[in-house]
């Protein structure tokens, strides 16, 4: 498979965002990238890895100087969902600037430039949460006042029952 390529209109979106806001390496990003695919058995969707160590890192965001060699690494299951694939590059791109805490600033950004597509016309979104609600130990749920049962579509706790709309007592 051929290495991800990084879409010009999201670069340039990124960087227009991050004009006055506080990411140090912004004025260089697109500088010494290198994009990558992750292993296929790999659970993160992206990662971000500078060449140098965390220290070296805030030392030159400190400092205002280049972060040096970069690289961006993505899941190959991203090549299947266009909207996914957009938002993770983003995301990564946003800690390749410098922005390396998750938070306002960096959910705010990457839902702008580009949004997280919604479950339900995602089907890499809904591939991986079939995976995940395969391996929970509960595959129904019973109410504990009226032993109403359903079947488990989601991943968190239910806070009422379907049925006498109590609240759920497991």
């Amino acid at each position: 498979m051929d290495s991800p390529i990084i879409p010009e209109e999201l670069l340039v979106a990124l960087k227009e965002s991050l004009v006055g806001k506080d990411a140090p390496f912004s004025k260089h990003l697109g500088m010494e990238l290198s994009l990558e695919w992750l292993p296929e058995d790999d659970s993160r969707l992206g990662v971000t890895k500078f060449e140098c160590d965390h220290n070296e890192i805030y030392r030159r965001r400190r400092l205002g100087v280049a972060p040096g060699p970069v690289t961006i690494a993505l899941n190959p299951i991203l090549s299947e969902d266009r909207a996914l694939f957009k938002h993770t590059l983003a995301h990564e791109l946003l800690h390749a600037s410098g922005l390396l805490d998750h938070g306002g600033l960096h959910a705010e950004i990457a839902s702008k430039v580009a949004p997280a597509p919604r479950l339900r016309d995602s089907p890499v979104l809904k591939r991986l949460r079939k995976r995940v609600l395969e391996n929970l130990p509960e595959e129904q749920w019973i109410c504990g006042k009226c032993g109403h049962t359903w079947e488990r579509r989601r991943v968190t706790r239910p806070t009422r029952c379907p049925k006498c709309a109590s609240r759920f007592e497991a």
